[in-house]
């Protein structure tokens, strides 16, 4: 049986390789863009076909489904300007072949022919070449092989010409052993934290000129916010639901509605693995039972995964008698089969068995109440809502809509701060803030379906309170602020007499590189220590609970020629010189592009669009 899966095993292989050889083609092939139109745009003497341009469309699908697992439709592409760049891929690429025809420049048939043959998705099961794979690879792609083969020949003549362009960049010694040595080298220091155990005097108390003085000085930091003064009519159906008159019968039929979340019978979860015919369904759950491998490896045998086989939940009345049986005999997980299925005879492995089980209406009644009041406001709401909109194109007040309907009218002083009661929706929050002075009162709908409408009556600037109203506040920013500056102005004069003591025990901190966090410390203080020089010691300022004396012990170049900073000067000098390579091919060919002349044909495109479907 063994021998049996490994041969089913690289067939499949073998096919699913030739099937993502056709993905890769591109959809060469597909049909229904004939017509008149037959390109869309061209470089010089080189077409770019509405074929060429629908199959490089479809490969990028088929790209981005692989790596994303959605598949994106031409207009959501087009959202991502990502069709832009199959055009723009497609110029390149024709701008090059129209310069190596210009240039002379190709290979004969025998560079095409090992380029083909190597290519290991034409190999067959021993990896060597298989004539009859190849094809068949091209039939699915509806290509034939002369097409394909100018192609290759077009592809390698590409490379040979970006080569040749780009085969000649180096990076400077120079720059890379500045760039790796700046990167890689490290400092020692010696780090002491200086904090209020360390200032003279302990806590001081601030006096009521130092607080008038902060005030007076500081007003910026205690601005209140700009704030809007709104009258609001408010129709929210929770109020109203509250004076809906509750129907038990009505009630009980919503319970009835839901008796699928209220009633579930009794379920199994399961997975389920079909088999092609009985023998070989035989044969697993032999193994399977003798321990030669488990369920979770013959899925994975066969090509699947868990989520493959995943059934979810199963209740006996939805599944055939006999296989209801044998699932339900079960009374804990286990395996069930083989039986017969639609597919063919499969094995179940059941991996839970679930209880019947029934919420009775008493103990959601509640709920459904609330549920069956919220939906009748509602409705009484949408009703209302026409009669509404009449009184305020009427001319009626937001005031007299309190007294002619059900609409409460309320005000407030509103700030980005305010979110209580209406102010909590984000629909009455956009609408404060756009509406103006001398706006008419427009009716707008809520997310729970309430309604309200509006009216700006007066903007109030940003005011600083007197400091009677936010003594406390003061008192905290002044206290904070102090602190800072006297936690700084100790640990300058600690980096002045670095002899003298603190309440903490410097640390002692060896090989830190650019990018090694300081934990606790702000980020720029690592900034500091490297732009020190050996020997420096420094002060550095921290938040109102600390600040930093920092003396660097050492400056410590790194060895290029070996270990971690040789593997970095080796990645930049790749990295460096992929970008310089990048930069003079992309200047290569734009000029190469607009030397030849190049243009689209906005008409043809668009026809291709719209049935392609953007």
């Amino acid at each position: 049986m063994a021998e049996q899966r490994r041969k089913k095993k690289s067939n499949a292989l073998v096919w699913a390789i030739l099937g993502l050889l056709v993905l890769a083609l591109g959809g060469f092939g597909i049909g229904g863009f004939g017509g008149s139109l037959t390109s869309v745009a061209r470089v010089g003497d080189r077409e770019i076909t509405v074929q060429d341009y629908a199959n490089a469309i479809q490969s990028e699908q088929a790209r981005l489904q692989q790596q994303t697992g959605q598949r994106l439709t031409l207009q959501q592409m087009q959202m991502f300007g990502l069709d832009r760049q199959v055009m723009e891929r497609l110029l390149a690429g024709a701008a090059l072949e129209h310069e190596a025809d210009r240039v002379g420049l190709s290979v004969g048939d025998a560079v095409v022919v090992e380029r083909i043959r190597q290519n290991p998705a034409f190999g067959g099961v021993d990896g060597t070449f298989d004539r009859e794979g190849y094809s068949f690879a091209l039939d699915n792609a509806n290509l034939d092989e002369a097409r394909y083969e100018a192609r290759v020949r077009d592809e390698i003549a590409r490379e040979l010409l970006q080569a040749a362009v780009v085969g000649g960049t180096a990076v400077p010694d120079a720059y890379a052993d500045a760039m790796a040595a700046w990167i890689a080298e490290s400092r020692d220091i010696t780090l002491a934290t200086v904090t209020e155990a360390d200032l003279p005097g302990g806590t001081v108390a601030p006096t009521e000129d130092d607080l008038r003085a902060f005030h007076d000085e500081n007003p910026e930091r205690f601005e209140t916010p700009e704030r809007r003064a709104i009258t609001y009519a408010w129709l929210a159906p929770d109020r109203l639901a509250g004076e809906i008159e509750m129907d038990e019968d009505a009630l009980r039929d919503l319970y009835e509605q839901g008796a699928d979340e209220y009633r579930q019978p009794a379920r199994v979860l399961a997975e389920r693995l079909a088999f092609a015919d009985g023998t070989e369904a035989a044969e697993a759950r032999a193994a399977l039972d003798a321990g030669e491998i488990t369920f979770d490896a013959l899925v994975a045998e066969r090509g699947l995964t868990l989520d493959d086989v995943d059934q979810g939940e199963l209740a006996r009345d939805d599944l055939d008698a006999p296989l209801g049986e044998a699932l339900f005999a079960l009374d804990e997980p286990g395996l069930v089969g083989p039986v017969e299925t639609d597919l063919g005879p499969a094995i179940y492995r059941v991996n839970a068995v679930l209880d019947a089980t029934e919420i009775p209406f008493e103990d959601v009644r509640d709920d459904l109440a609330r549920s069956f009041g919220m939906e009748a406001a509602r409705r009484r709401i949408a009703a209302a809502r026409e009669g509404i909109d009449d009184l305020l194109a009427g001319g009626a007040t937001l005031e007299e809509l309190g007294g002619e309907t059900d609409m409460i009218v309320g005000k407030m002083e509103w700030d980005p701060t305010v979110s209580d009661g209406i102010a909590g929706y984000e629909a009455f929050r956009a609408a404060v803030q756009s509406v103006e002075a001398g706006d008419f009162p427009e009716l707008l709908e809520l997310a729970d379906g309430g309604l309200f409408a509006l009216r700006l009556d007066e903007v109030i600037a940003p005011t600083t309170p007197p400091l009677e109203e936010i003594r406390e506040e003061v008192e905290l920013a002044w206290t904070a602020d102090t602190r800072r500056w006297r936690l700084f102005e100790q640990a300058s004069e600690l980096a002045r007499n670095p002899t003298r003591d603190i309440a903490g025990p410097p640390e002692v901190l060896t090989g830190l590189v650019r990018d090694a966090p300081l934990e606790g410390t702000p980020p720029a203080l690592l900034d500091r220590v490297f732009a020190a020089e050996p020997g420096e010691v420094f002060a550095f300022e921290g938040d109102d609970q600390r600040a930093y004396v920092v003396r660097v012990d050492a400056v410590n170049a790194a060895d290029l020629s070996t270990g971690e900073a040789a593997n970095l000067r080796e990645a930049i000098v790749s990295q460096t010189r992929t970008e310089i390579a990048g930069d003079l091919f992309e200047g290569y060919r734009r000029a190469i592009q607009t030397e030849a002349g190049f243009e689209i044909d906005a008409q043809a495109l668009a026809a291709i669009q719209t049935q392609l479907g953007g």
